[in-house]
């Protein structure tokens, strides 16, 4: 029987965050907060999506749409590959509907070879979304060797000299030498350090956690302006780990203030601090959500453009996965002991509202069954843009998925 079509059957059942009574699916929508909705809507957007990889026969991975409409499928080695299979980790953990499980595992273990990853730093976002989000839910033994495995291949790409994880390599004629790069570290490998955080948890190996520490200081040391705002990427000498340039691939210029970018430094710098205890990463990343909060370009509804200085603002597309991994950080940053940290909530719940609205969020079987609508991949690289993207969705869901456990643990 298809997802969809168990899902037809009587209620939907959605734990702890919902408690739906056996009404009219028109009755039952209107009783339903705004959060509930939410997760209602994404079982079944994404149990279409499954419904149609499992028709194939195949193990299929869905990441965006090409410029023809088609959904676009990625292997185990493109740094999305982890985003599907999380979703429907944190899709079971937030409906607990058991029919996701073998799923979740079987599109897991799909990604297995990853773990010998040595040539990028994605590493992290790959099986920390995945097996990492799988062993917490699932106890799968088999899931801690990965990730420890998983945390050797990402560190191969340590380089003593500047302290830092090298993101990209820089050979022949690629894009990133004709730049001039030599080892380049962008904002985004900040989020492949819980695996490594991780990875110390796991195997009591300290090697993991001091790498990611050096990462961080380094990165708080050179990525980040006096606003608050952070560069996208920092270029080292391999001699001497000295500073060669401060560019950016993904913004809009090199001294503008690409929104994703200050997303995963909100979201990374606050792991950072959950993790340690180091009250500088903490402060780092609400130094840089309060850049975005005040901006002057923030538009109303909390969706921020895909660059907050892009030329011609407000005719610029809006990015839906920035707004997404900030909502996540921010429900984290709620239950930290600090001040206002009901401020945090509410601002998370602003966005959260917004992209669960009509205008973010996509109808059922539209949208190549991806739950959000409007992100941007790469502008400058005229990649992804204006489309929806599993990593907006991902972190939609973990967005989700914290604020019901924050409803939890109310209660």
């Amino acid at each position: 029987m298809k997802l969809t079509q168990t899902l037809s059957m009587g209620c939907i059942a959605i734990a702890a965050a919902i408690s739906a009574s056996c009404t009219s699916p028109k009755q039952q929508t209107a009783e339903l907060a705004w959060n509930e909705q939410a997760v209602e809507n994404a079982r079944m957007q994404i149990g279409i999506e499954i419904d149609t990889i499992e028709a194939s026969g195949k193990v299929l991975n869905p990441v965006t749409l090409t410029s023809e409409g088609d959904v676009y499928y990625c292997n185990y080695a493109d740094w999305r590959s982890g985003f599907f299979p999380g979703s429907i980790w944190y899709l079971y953990e937030l409906t607990q509907d058991s029919t996701l499980l073998p799923l979740a595992r079987k599109y897991t273990k799909a990604l297995d070879e990853a773990k010998n990853l040595t040539w990028h730093h994605d590493i992290g976002f790959i099986i920390n979304c995945s097996y990492g989000n799988g062993l917490r839910l699932a106890q799968v033994p088999a899931y801690k060797e990965v990730m420890i495995n998983a945390a050797k291949s990402l560190c191969t790409r340590f380089r003593e000299k500047a302290g830092i994880i090298q993101s990209w390599d820089v050979k022949g004629n690629s894009w990133q030498s004709e730049r001039g790069w030599e080892c380049p570290v962008i904002i985004d490998n900040m989020m492949n350090l819980e695996l490594l955080f991780e990875a110390t948890k796991l195997s009591g190996d300290s090697t993991y956690y001091n790498i990611a520490i050096a990462h961080a200081d380094r990165t708080l040391q050179e990525q980040f302006r006096e606003d608050g705002s952070c560069y996208h990427v920092i270029d080292y000498s391999l001699t001497d780990g000295s500073v060669r340039h401060r560019h950016t691939a993904q913004g809009a210029a090199h001294e503008s203030a690409w929104s994703r970018g200050q997303a995963w430094a909100i979201y990374a710098f606050s792991m950072c601090y959950r993790e340690t205890g180091n009250p500088q990463y903490l402060e780092q990343a609400l130094k840089t959500f309060r850049f975005m909060k005040n901006h002057k370009q923030m538009p109303a509804d909390l969706i921020p453009y895909w660059d907050m200085d892009a030329p011609n603002i407000p005719n610029e597309p809006r990015d839906a996965s920035s707004a997404a991994v900030i909502a996540s950080a921010l429900y984290e940053i709620s239950t930290y002991n600090i001040q206002d940290a009901d401020s945090y909530h509410e601002y998370a719940d602003r966005i959260m509202q917004s992209l669960a609205s009509t205008t973010y969020t996509a109808k059922q079987g539209e949208n190549g069954r991806f739950i959000l609508m409007h992100s941007v991949g790469s502008i400058p690289h005229n990649a992804e843009v204006d489309m929806p993207l599993n990593y907006a969705d991902y972190y939609y869901l973990e967005a989700l998925k914290r604020k019901a456990d924050i409803k939890k643990s109310i209660h």
